[in-house]
């Protein structure tokens, strides 16, 4: 697979996307484009079909119909093997939970998640530590998880989804576990990362969170109902 075929501007595209399981249809006929410098905000209520989409953009699902394009490549004809190259190397996923290994260092989490990408540890190491400047958080690179507070943890899990240069950034409900005064700085150095070039995806059912984006997309029963 040859990863350095990219579309220019278009980073990805869903045209007609719907995913079914045995008893509910999760996302229908959803068609969106994305490009680069895109800050998005997909909100709705739980239940709305937001986290398959996000599953879906993530290459963590496939559409049962539909078909869906990311930096030029057709997701839907490439084998399970490529998917994972392409999710691991243009992909940076922030969740909630944090997902932090406790027995690792902050400046070793961010380094795992670059373990498959067939980098000298020197230079993951030197990526590890740039992106931890630019979350705030590399006067704690030395720290583990446990002593870190919320907040701080959060930053670290943005640290681990840049530093591999991901082409998009999914952040699922990134301040869902933080409390306000937190969540505002999270959401800071997010917008910060967009302002930089990244491309944002956030999925979210909070307010504050979502205004935040440069286009607003509502979901609800499976489908995106509109835009702001």
């Amino acid at each position: 697979m040859n990863l350095e075929t990219q579309a220019p501007s278009l980073v990805a595209s869903l045209v007609g996307v719907t995913r079914s399981f045995p008893t509910v249809l999760a996302v229908k006929d959803v068609t969106l484009t994305i490009r680069r410098g895109d800050y998005l905000s997909i909100m709705g209520p739980s239940g709305s079909g937001k986290s398959t989409l996000l599953n879906i953009l993530g290459l963590l699902d496939r559409p049962t119909i539909g078909t869906y394009s990311l930096d030029g490549f057709a997701t839907d004809e490439l084998s399970e093997r490529d998917r994972a190259l392409l999710r691991g190397t243009r992909l940076g996923f922030v969740f909630q939970a944090y997902h932090l290994l406790p027995r690792l260092t902050v400046a070793d989490n961010v380094m795992l998640g670059m373990a498959y990408s067939g980098l000298p540890k020197i230079e993951r190491l030197g990526r590890a530590e740039q992106a931890l400047v630019q979350v705030g958080i590399d006067h704690r690179s030395n720290f583990y998880p446990r002593t870190l507070s919320g907040g701080e943890r959060q930053r670290v899990a943005i640290a681990r989804a840049i530093a591999g240069g991901p082409t998009i950034l999914l952040a699922d409900e990134p301040t869902g576990n933080l409390d306000s005064r937190s969540a505002s700085g999270v959401m800071r150095v997010l917008d910060e990362l967009h302002e930089q070039g990244l491309t944002l995806i956030v999925v979210t059912h909070d307010q504050m969170v979502g205004d935040r984006a440069s286009t607003i997309h509502v979901m609800r029963d499976g489908r995106l109902v509109d835009q702001v």
